[in-house]
């Protein structure tokens, strides 16, 4: 026996000569069997080889045998999916928790110890995927995830745990969204471009690698699974989670969906297990079934004013593409993502069963749809919450039962269930899966039921099996902490956020400017704003980038007339951190409640809005609001003032350069400055160094606009939430259109191999 004790995992290496190396915990109580020479884990710890502990035996036998000798208990704690976790856990509000009662900082726990809540809900509720948003460092998320794995595998049936992350290798900056789905990585991590910044290289094959790299690095920190990519068809231009999807365009968003995910599924040579899967395999969860992207208005379906998607154009089929055609036709051999999310929309009046639901809750959005007509068969996990009461408002942030709103919690999961679901999202409690099954025993007997259950755990448990981590859970935490981030990824990482970046506007080709000039860059104001759960930020004034950084370039000055160029560093119009669309006020003051999304600075007035929504209602808290039209009704951008700062500079600086850095993470409008400066720079959540070394000349910009910027706020409302390219477009000062696959290089437009394939055919 080759054994070791690693970190404070405390486990042994057990190795076979024909097979795979074998991970147990000292602590765990389970033993090795011997039979015919080769090494297995008792897993149960009957003293007997069972199928599902035969690392010979193909995935689904093991996964059937398991899941045929699990209680009804144990299968509905495998259907959780935990709420957002920190290691270690915060003190207070988002993902806080104790240890032994007390907070972190005053328990002497380890960083890397299980919290209160961990202990009870992979013990208690059988809970065994967990949802991770910050850690610590790499070290600390492999010693954490080795002291969760030896724990669940002295419980029970020895079930290892998927833990999983959302998005966490965008450079986040100021104006992009921050929300639950991006809440941070901790440690050092690879920086890539988001989604949108993905989309503006128009390269796929760069996807494809960076779901190879980040594979490397989600195993290294000890998770199974990706809670990604989203490919929601970016149709709707005020829709602010437009940041994280692949455009507005199907052919590109297919592509990009089958690389990211081939990227991430498939292990190579000694890696692979089966059919693709191993031990550097991620499972991706594909979102969101069937697109949250046409949001009426663009509110968004995390609160109950977003949600109704709606089909003006009559484009459903079109928003299923990125799905049918890519995320279930992959390249490689794993085939098809192996875990779908529906997002939390009601897709409205496209269920031919004439309900509407949301799609978490539809039978025929799951099963006639996606597990019948497109047969699919893997995990279909709800977005987080949706089982949950909503608030007193349809402004707070609660849960987002939407459809269902009136029913209980626990009819919420029955309803689920039969829709086709296998998993619910932000779910810590069993409980309400038990009465949920005990609700599908009264209606259709304990036989239906039970092969019910099963049938959801199979799939569950074969993601698990498919990685190897019943064989082996545990990490190396020194070799955790050389993957994560190393030298190369980073490169890697930084090449990509160069080639996101799309020059708009190079005005007597102003750019590059090679020369070691002076630059003034005025500082940006940061308004307070709201966040998720009504909570105001601090307002700032800061320089948008370190003046370190900069003087590896230029030199600077806070004189304009003394500067030879200016940079200014603006975010795409924003309101609130909610997306917007919704005001309490408002409803307070004896209206409906909807005010419009505004992409321009400037105040706003809605006068070509709908004279009538295309869907509204909500039997709980707004049963009488029957329209939820905003026509006529007027906004301002929260950073109105990123404007203000662009016209002053101008001013100041007279007829020399100004330089305008914009950070989209969604459309957003040009004409209240763009006849103003000489040059426009499109970046999309990656860092001011990227941004300079294209300024500076050391590299050619190649990024394309991954979406439409529209004319004016009038061609905004008179464009179809679920039809692309269907806007007027900005025309600059030097004739360009800002539209879809438009960017420029240092000769002028581009026009390539990518622009000849996805570009828009007039």
């Amino acid at each position: 026996m080759n054994g070791y004790s690693q970190g404070s995992g405390n486990f042994e290496i057990v190795k076979n000569d024909n097979g795979p190396a074998l991970g147990y915990s000292l602590k765990s109580g389970v033993k090795i069997l011997t039979v015919n020479g080769l090494k297995f884990k008792d897993l149960n710890k009957n003293g007997k080889l069972d199928k599902y502990e035969d690392w010979r035996l193909p995935i689904e036998e093991r996964a059937k045998d398991l899941a045929a000798k699990m209680s009804v208990e144990q299968i509905a704690g495998l259907m959780l999916y935990s709420g957002h976790q920190a290691v270690p856990a915060n003190e207070f509000g988002f993902a806080a928790d104790t240890y032994n009662g007390k907070p972190f900082s005053k328990s002497g726990a380890n960083a890397w110890d299980l919290s209160d809540a961990q202990k009870k809900f992979l013990k208690d509720d059988n809970l065994r995927h967990v949802l991770l948003v910050g850690v610590k460092s790499p070290e600390v998320a492999a010693r954490w995830s080795n002291e969760m794995q030896a724990y669940v595998e002295g419980i029970g049936l020895g079930i290892p745990a998927n833990n999983s992350s959302d998005p966490r290798h965008s450079g986040q900056v100021t104006g992009s969204t921050v929300a639950e789905f991006n809440a941070g990585a901790g440690g050092e991590i690879s920086v890539w471009p988001d989604g949108l910044g993905m989309a503006a290289t128009f390269e796929p094959e760069l996807v494809k690698r960076f779901g190879q790299i980040a594979a490397q690095e989600y195993r290294a920190l000890g998770i199974g699974t990706a809670l990604s990519p989203q490919i929601d068809l970016a149709t709707e231009p005020r829709w602010y989670r437009a940041s994280m999807t692949f455009g507005e365009s199907p052919a590109l968003a297919t592509d990009m969906a089958r690389a990211y995910i081939d990227g991430f599924q498939t292990s190579y040579g000694k890696d692979e297990i089966a059919d693709g899967w191993g031990y550097k395999s991620v499972n991706a969860m594909v979102k969101h079934w069937p697109s949250g992207g046409p949001e009426e208005g663009g509110r968004d379906g995390h609160w109950a004013f977003g949600k109704f998607a709606v089909y003006p154009g009559n484009n459903f089929e079109t928003h299923l593409k990125p799905f049918t055609e890519g995320a279930f036709k992959l390249d490689g051999k794993t085939n098809m993502a192996s875990a779908v999310m529906p997002y939390y929309t009601i897709s409205y009046n496209q269920a031919k069963d004439g309900t509407n639901l949301a799609n978490g809750f539809s039978k025929y959005i799951i099963t006639d749809l996606l597990r019948e007509k497109y047969g699919y068969d893997g995990v279909v996990c709800t977005d987080w919450m949706i089982t949950a009461d909503e608030g007193k408002s349809p402004g707070d942030f609660m849960g987002k039962p939407w459809g269902v709103e009136a029913k209980t919690v626990a009819e919420r999961h029955y309803i689920a269930l039969m829709a086709g679901m296998d998993q619910f999202g932000g779910n810590n409690e069993m409980g309400p899966v038990i009465e949920a099954y005990n609700m599908g025993v009264k209606a259709h007997g304990k036989k239906f039921m039970r092969n019910r259950f099963e049938q959801s755990a199979v799939r569950l448990l074969k993601n698990i099996f498919r990685l190897g981590l019943f064989e082996n859970p545990y990490l190396d935490t020194q070799e955790s902490a050389k993957i994560v981030g190393n030298p190369e990824f980073m490169q890697e990482g930084y090449d990509a956020q160069l080639k996101s970046i799309v020059m708009l506007k190079n005005k007597g080709n102003v750019l590059p400017i090679k020369e070691r000039k002076t630059v003034y860059i005025p500082e940006v104001y940061s308004p307070s704003v709201k966040d998720w759960w009504g909570n105001w930020s601090k307002q700032s004034l800061q320089m948008p980038v370190s003046l370190d950084l900069l003087k590896k370039y230029y030199d600077i000055t806070d004189d304009p007339s003394k500067a030879d160029f200016a940079i200014v560093f603006i975010s795409g119009p924003y309101s609130n951190n909610d997306g917007g669309g919704y005001d309490k006020k408002d409803r307070e003051a004896g209206g409906n409640g909807y005010v419009p999304i505004t992409l321009q600075y400037g105040t706003y007035t809605a006068e070509d809005a709908r004279e009538h929504s295309i869907a509204a209602g909500d039997p709980v808290v707004a049963p009488t609001i029957t329209n939820r039209s905003y026509k006529g009704k007027t906004v301002t951008a929260s950073n109105t003032m990123d404007l203000r700062s662009v016209l002053n500079t101008r001013e100041m600086m007279g007829d020399k350069p100004v330089i305008v850095v914009t950070n989209l993470s969604r459309a957003m409008i040009f004409n209240e400055f763009e006849d103003k400066v000489d040059a426009i720079l499109a970046r999309f959540s990656v860092k001011e160094q990227a941004v300079l070394d294209i300024i500076s000349g050391k590299y050619e910009p190649s990024g394309l606009l991954p979406m439409q910027m529209p004319a004016n706020m009038s061609t905004v409302e008179k464009q179809y939430e679920d039809v692309p390219f269907d806007m007027d477009c900005h025309k600059d000062t030097e004739g360009n259109v800002y539209d879809f696959g438009y960017g420029l290089n240092w000769k002028g437009v581009i026009k390539d191999a990518r622009t000849a394939k996805y570009g828009i055919k007039k």
